[in-house]
């Protein structure tokens, strides 16, 4: 049975802020705090993904148009979280992704090592052209696991899993 989960991640970065501001049907009032004070700043970033869960992979679609240094540490712990939680094979879904700076691309990294040695990480939809060029320039083509479609990703991760267990058994012999 597969599970959806709409995810997002929350930073706040407020100071001196004062009155009410609604988010995703969420209030958020500050009039309590804030009386004689004006608004200097706020930023607020929502990294927004969508997550396809299975018992044999899992595929985190992540929807935006820039990865980058604002939403790579987020991403980054959300690849720590599915890792201990024991997620066995990742697909990184980046179909809508227009933008990848080098943040994103550790980040994308970082998944690719925490799955090393424990499942299957597989990138798919990298096909922006800039998106496409920063992977050819980085050489990551050889290192990471791309595969054009998500549906060709997960026929990845089902070989990559019987690729194992057919080793394992062969071991076992």
């Amino acid at each position: 049975m597969t599970n959806f989960r709409n995810g997002y991640k929350k930073l706040f970065k407020f100071s001196y802020f004062c009155g009410s501001l609604t988010i995703n049907d969420l209030e958020f009032s500050f009039n309590n705090y804030c009386q004689d004070i004006t608004v200097h700043h706020l930023i607020l970033i929502i990294m927004k993904f969508t997550l396809d869960k299975t018992d044999r992979y899992t595929i985190l679609k992540l929807d935006e148009e820039n990865l980058n240094s604002i939403l790579a540490p987020d991403l980054k712990s959300e690849f720590v979280f599915f890792r201990n939680e024991g997620v066995r094979n990742l697909i990184l879904d980046i179909t809508d992704v227009k933008y990848v700076d080098s943040s994103g691309l550790s980040a994308i990294l970082t998944a690719n090592r925490l799955w090393k040695d424990y499942g299957c990480f597989v990138l798919t939809g990298a096909n922006h052209p800039a998106v496409k060029k920063l992977i050819e320039i980085s050489r990551l083509e050889s290192i990471l696991n791309i595969v054009p479609t998500v549906e060709e990703s997960v026929d990845f991760v089902f070989m990559e899993d019987i690729e194992k267990e057919l080793t394992a058994a062969g071991e076992d012999e």
